[in-house]
């Protein structure tokens, strides 16, 4: 016993240390950030109602001269003059108005529209050592229309927006400066860790009430949806590309005055997403380094396994939960602990009773057949994982349960039919059980929908996909790299037309060709709310048909002879006639 607790107790120490050193070193940065993101799209938030976008989109840039921006400001003083006579409450410009124009009435005409209006916030990214900008004249005579200037650059990270700082340089940002102007009360600095503070992005596709520039000009937007609303004017033309990748973009971008209006709406509220103490981190870390060694002490390793799943699943769901009430837990690190601390109790565990056998070997024949049980063991612990993992799917829906056994075994013979040594196609068979574990990540209403999906819902489904392989990707393990690639690629198309990623023709993984075509194959088969089971000459038929543009042409082919040769094999038995070899199904699928 306490050779068994030293090694397991120091297996996990070690997995914390290297758990809170990564975290230090920000070697876990991207992955923490992309859990953010998921957590903000697993979240929905009511949509905005007194914050309204003008947008300067395609029709607008028409009223440019000869259609080339910028605007002749008197453009911006007659659309500021349209907000005064609506009623908007306050005006943030997310235009830059630096330098002087070469039509200085222009200039003097947007100064006097800002001051008749009692005021706007206006966007700048230059200012001097001392803060001070140049806009409209300078921060004195802005001062004298009750406006101000504000910084507008929002630094990315990783090519994403996440935060937004109380500062660009001494001058503070746009959204600082506009929440200051609206609320009369300004951010403490405590509301920004280490000078920069979570933007809490709204979701939706549009979350912020949105109106054209042109239109506004035109007297075409109905005063009503103007009154008694902050207005955030800025460009939304892909041409002036003015647009950023964010938490709940997706692979898309938004433009930047949505991501100005997200950080205003962020700042108006408080910061409300905050990030816990630092030592907090630390701790959870080394909680979930030891626990894993601790039980392990007492309890069998499947037991052990099993509890530390159960402890990875509660800290997902307690990080969601957090972040719901405005909380950015940090997760990586822990989870990190927990997996290199499973791993590590399990390998000092195996290590120490391997080596007791090695001992024992020179006296005990018996001893030697407990080394191979026990390898069995650890085999059959390992696939086990991989049906539990699969059954988590299984447990969201009971159609698919059903269906990844059948598919797996069609994955198999495919596999096998194609020429692939045997350890091989049992990996492609064990591995496509996981092919839709992302269907965990897919809200209930979507995922149980009876009907057909909406174009909204199936962007949704889509992502089970790339979540799925999220949740397998960088394991050491090749059965998991096998089921990682599976599950992002089984939804490509041999013409490119796919998703995720749009991959095409032999780019595709061969086990995610095979589990295309098997997934395909048993869905058709197989009654649905919304479709009767097809015949299997019907589906065989439709897989014919995808050859070249949805399958991989040669699958296809082995698929069909396999599937006709079982069928003769079944005719034969049926009336009492030798069957094959039991190899013979599978050497038709190789021949074809």
């Amino acid at each position: 016993m306490p050779r068994r607790a030293t090694g397991r107790l120091l297996a996990g120490a070690v997995a914390s240390v290297v758990a809170a050193g990564a975290a230090l070193g920000g070697v876990l940065a991207p992955l923490e950030n992309a859990s953010v993101d998921a957590r903000f799209n697993l979240r929905t938030t009511p949509p905005v109602t007194d914050i309204v976008i003008v947008g300067i989109d395609v029709r607008s840039l028409k009223l440019a001269p000869n259609g080339i921006w910028p605007f002749r400001r008197l453009r911006h003083a007659q659309a500021v003059d349209r907000l005064r006579t609506a009623g908007a409450r306050s005006i943030v410009y997310d235009v830059q108005f630096t330098e002087e124009s070469p039509n200085f009435e222009d200039d003097l005409a947007l100064y006097d529209a800002i001051g008749e209006a009692g005021g706007a916030t206006l966007a700048t990214t230059l200012s001097d050592d001392d803060g001070k900008t140049n806009v409209l004249g300078g921060d004195e005579s802005l001062a004298r229309i009750h406006s101000r200037a504000g910084g507008a650059t929002l630094r990315n990270q990783a090519g994403v927006i996440r935060r937004y700082p109380e500062r660009n340089h001494k001058l503070e940002t746009l959204a600082v400066v506009a929440a200051a102007r609206i609320s009369g009360r300004r951010l403490p600095a405590s509301a920004f860790d280490g000078g920069s503070a979570w933007i809490d992005f709204r979701s939706g596709l549009d979350p912020f009430p949105t109106v054209s520039f042109a239109d506004l000009l035109a007297g075409r937007v109905p005063a009503d949806r103007l009154r008694g609303k902050i207005v955030l004017v800025g460009a939304t033309a892909p041409a002036l590309q003015d647009s950023h990748a964010t938490p709940t973009s997706g692979s898309a971008k938004i433009p930047g005055v949505e991501v100005q209006a997200n950080a205003l709406w962020t700042a108006l509220h408080g910061n409300p997403l905050r990030d816990p103490p630092p030592w907090l981190v630390f701790v959870t870390v080394a909680l979930f380094g030891l626990v894993v060694p601790l039980i392990s002490l007492r309890l069998r390793p499947l037991l052990t396994f099993l509890v530390a799943c159960a402890l990875a699943a509660f800290a997902l769901v307690a990080t969601q939960i957090a972040f719901s009430h405005g909380i950015v837990v940090t997760i990586v690190a822990p989870l990190l602990a927990l997996a290199l601390s499973t791993l590590g109790t399990f390998g000092a565990g195996y290590a120490l009773e391997a080596r007791r056998q090695r001992s024992a070997a020179a006296y005990s024949h018996a001893l030697e057949l407990e080394v191979a049980a026990r390898t069995r063991e650890l085999r059959t612990t390992q696939l086990e994982v991989l049906h539990r993992l699969s059954q988590a799917a299984e447990q969201r829906d009971n159609e698919t349960g059903a269906h990844l056994k059948r598919m797996s075994l069609l994955c198999g013979r495919l596999a096998r039919a194609t020429g692939m040594a045997e350890a091989d196609a049992e990996e492609v068979q064990q591995a496509s059980l996981l092919h839709d574990i992302g269907k965990i990540g897919i809200p209930d209403e979507i995922l149980h929908k009876p009907g057909e999906l909406t174009a909204e819902e199936r962007v949704v489904m889509q992502r089970h996909t790339t979540i799925g392989a999220d949740l397998l990707v960088g394991s050491s393990s090749q059965l998991l790299r096998t089921a990682e690639s599976i599950a992002r690629t089984h939804h490509e198309r041999w013409d490119g037309s796919g998703y995720p990623a749009g991959t095409a023709a032999a780019e595709i993984p061969l086990p995610g060709r095979i589990a295309a075509i098997c997934d395909v194959y048993d869905a058709l088969l197989t009654e649905r709310p919304y479709k009767a089971a097809w015949t299997i000459e019907a589906a065989l038929s439709h897989l014919e048909r995808g050859r070249r543009s949805h399958f991989d042409p040669d699958l296809v082919d082995r698929f069909v002879v396999l599937i006709r040769a079982e069928q003769e094999l079944t005719a034969l038995m049926r009336h009492g006639t030798a069957p094959a070899e039991p190899d013979e199904i599978t050497r038709a699928g190789h021949v074809a």
